[in-house]
């Protein structure tokens, strides 16, 4: 589910043997929400019920549990460590479980949070056993001290509150919450623009979100509190025509780049208090959209530019509501100067990128592996979340501690690899250039 300022929509999804189906959608105009926020409880309420009845009578099904993205509003990143003792008594080694993941990621979660805030989200890094490091998933193997290194992403709790309170008033069951920003750039990145580094940049209606990827980890976000809204609103004020004509004007023949636009193609417009209607030329309404975008990506630019995000090889894919706009790619690329892309999806009738964030909500619960899901269990139980479905976790649960191959090869062998970084290489140079982009003086 995607609550977003302008509209809220809902997907519903089936995970079969490794293949994601999507069985049905609802879609409807949101209400009581500001620039992201959710502002009237009630008129959230109502909206969410419409667009889940939608999505349940074209799927011929009920539901009763959603994935809910929030949006980046006022999120923090920062890094997390914890560390348990898993040896017995005599201080022997033994195997290491899913409980002993939970306990390392309780560990990591103490942290002197204000109290105003609360983790949503936690991205481990790696785990490290007995000094051994670089372990993706640590279950199976043995030892007397097992450590855990990552990301943790915060967020206001009014958000985390309100979100799923709305949640609960429809009828629902918050099933997960996830950072949308993450959701979206694991649908919109390919795999060597997650690792090397990209920008993604969604277009929403209320706001417009940057979201800065780098060794598949959301590194950086920055939100401007302009979106869609803004550009339909300068069009109303200029033209003195309804917000409604306004809105019209901007999908049927509104264009990002004026230098694009022709000065002959004209069309009329409805000016509030006046009889006779106003023709105006092609090229106009896009000077007036075109102003609005260059304050946005200019603000966006310079944010990016202090991390030095701009750098990052991958370039900008934009997506949401207003990445369907003639020309946004070209302008984009003359404002920030890298390479630019417009993401679309390739599911059939959701083919437009105001529906990448929804369908990579699914997309990222669907793709998360086991010892991200016992991770995100334990978060979710300090949340009050319920959790991930019944089918994943009882895959979770009822796992045998097995290892694959070459990571029992990592663990067993380990001391015998050459440690690259000594190496002093041109790609250990890269490395370290880019993973030191985001670090804090």
């Amino acid at each position: 589910m995607d609550i977003g300022t302008t509209s809220i929509k809902v997907i519903i999804a089936e995970y079969v043997k490794g293949q994601l189906n999507i069985i049905g959608s609802g879609n409807t105009l949101s209400a009581g929400l500001n620039r992201g926020v959710i502002v009237d409880i009630d008129q959230v309420v109502d909206a969410i019920k419409d667009a889940v009845k939608q999505a349940e009578d074209k799927a011929g099904v009920d539901i009763t549990d959603v994935i809910v993205g929030l949006p980046a509003n006022m999120l923090q990143i920062e890094k997390c460590q914890g560390m348990i003792s898993i040896g017995d008594d005599a201080n022997r080694a033994k195997e290491i479980t899913d409980e002993d993941v939970q306990r390392v990621t309780e560990a990591a979660l103490v942290q002197n949070l204000p109290p105003e805030r609360d983790v949503i989200d936690i991205a481990p890094d790696e785990f490290v056993v007995d000094d051994f490091e670089g372990i993706r998933d640590p279950r199976g193997m043995v030892g007397v001290r097992l450590e855990m290194k990552g990301v943790m992403y915060t967020g206001p709790k009014t958000i985390l509150y309100n979100t799923k309170k709305c949640v609960e008033r429809a009828g629902l069951r918050v099933q997960e919450i996830v950072v949308a920003p993450i959701a979206t750039a694991q649908l919109a990145l390919d795999e060597g623009e997650k690792d090397f580094g990209a920008i993604v940049i969604d277009l929403g209606g209320g706001q417009t979100t940057a979201a800065v990827v780098h060794d598949h980890k959301l590194k950086y976000t920055y939100v401007d509190q302009e979106g869609g809204d803004f550009v339909t609103r300068d069009i109303s004020v200029v033209l003195n025509t309804s917000v409604e004509n306004a809105e019209s004007l901007k999908r049927n023949y509104g264009l990002a780049l004026a230098s694009g636009a022709s000065s002959e193609e004209t069309f009329t417009v409805q000016v509030v208090g006046k009889q006779e209607p106003r023709m105006v030329t092609e090229e106009f309404l896009a000077q007036i959209i075109q102003a609005r975008l260059e304050q946005i990506f200019g603000k966006i630019a310079q944010a990016l530019g202090k991390v030095g995000a701009l750098d990052l090889p991958g370039g900008i894919i934009l997506t949401g509501g207003m990445a369907d706009l003639p020309g946004i790619a070209e302008l984009a690329e003359e404002i920030f100067g890298v390479n630019v892309r417009i993401f679309r999806s390739n599911e059939m009738g959701l083919r437009i990128p105001s529906y990448t964030q929804v369908l990579g909500l699914v997309t990222y619960v669907a793709l998360q592996n086991e010892v991200a899901l016992v991770v995100k269990h334990t978060i979710d139980k300090k949340l009050g979340t319920s959790n991930v479905n019944a089918y994943r976790n009882e895959q979770v649960k009822d796992r045998q501690a097995e290892v694959q191959s070459e990571e029992l090869d990592d663990y067993e062998e380990a001391a015998d690899y050459p440690n690259e970084e000594k190496k002093g290489g041109f790609f250990s140079k890269i490395k370290n250039m880019m993973a030191g982009l985001f670090d804090e003086d």
